[in-house]
């Protein structure tokens, strides 16, 4: 009975250690779509940070340039009243101004273009995540049909060996009693 008793556990041992890997390999493909999905996630924040760096450096530019338009006009009237230490004055200010605009501008460019690089691959990207999510879906919605545990358990054992148990189970069946 104990040898009967044995392989029932060593039966059922098995059943639940393929079990356990079907379901690992369902978890490892869920965790990986979760862990795709995040870094999409990732990138659409990337890109809103993107733009708003892109908004708020367009402001610092018009603001830069609205000073340089006042200060060019307050240098005109300096010229025009000829008090050229008061046109130098200005001068003076309006050049660090239309630098630092100069160098906003640049990091503009590199925002943009940055921003629109990653709205390009972001865009191909989630085409793939959706092809992808759809094929494990599609997996492991076959998974169950094309091989169950009970399957493969029935498959792995010899119906020689089905026999050879069956004898034991009866044999030590009729001991018991």
């Amino acid at each position: 009975m104990q040898f009967a008793q044995r392989v029932g556990r060593l039966v059922r041992a098995d059943a639940h250690g393929l079990i356990e890997s079907l379901e690992d390999q369902e978890l490892l493909l869920k965790q990986h779509l979760r862990e795709a999905d995040l870094e999409l996630q990732r990138k659409r924040a990337r890109i809103e940070v993107l733009s708003e760096e892109e908004r708020l450096l367009r402001d610092e530019v018009k603001r830069l340039e609205d000073e340089v338009a006042n200060l060019d006009a307050d240098m005109h009237l300096a010229l025009a009243k000829e008090r050229e230490e008061l046109a130098r004055f200005a001068i003076r200010k309006i050049i660090p101004r239309r630098r630092e605009a100069t160098a906003l501008a640049a990091r503009i460019a590199e925002v943009v273009e940055e921003r629109e690089r990653l709205v390009e691959r972001l865009a191909t990207q989630e085409t793939e995540f959706q092809a992808l999510r759809g094929r494990v879906r599609t997996h492991l919605e076959a998974r169950p049909r094309e091989e169950s545990p009970g399957d493969v358990l029935a498959g792995a054992v010899a119906e020689e060996e089905v026999e050879i148990e069956l004898l034991r189970w009866k044999q030590a069946a009729g001991e018991a009693v």
